[in-house]
């Protein structure tokens, strides 16, 4: 089994994953190889207090690059979406950017 801070890489941040705060929604950079449930066993264990209702993961495609003649590409990655249950505490880390 995957240590948690193996399976949750970073936070995500912008406009959209902020809206998403109040309904205790929070996007996170997942490994590629984790599956729904590591991801909700793994914030429950990073962030203590939460309770997680729900998971969305989505496979994120790798944009094309170019330097001069050369085209290349963005590595692909995995975005999770995790809902909070009603009686959990919100992750902290987000609660301050408010």
């Amino acid at each position: 089994m995957k240590a948690p801070q193996d399976i949750i890489i970073a936070p995500i941040i912008t406009e959209k994953s902020m809206d998403g705060l109040a309904s205790k929604k929070y996007t996170f950079k997942v490994a590629t190889g984790a599956n729904k449930i590591e991801i909700a066993k793994a914030v429950e264990a990073l962030f203590p207090g939460t309770k997680v209702a729900k998971v969305n993961t989505m496979n994120v495609s790798g944009k094309a690059k170019r330097m001069g003649l050369h085209q290349g590409y963005r590595s692909d990655w995995k975005k999770a979406i995790v809902t909070l249950a009603e009686g959990s505490n919100g992750i902290e880390f987000f609660e301050t950017m408010l």
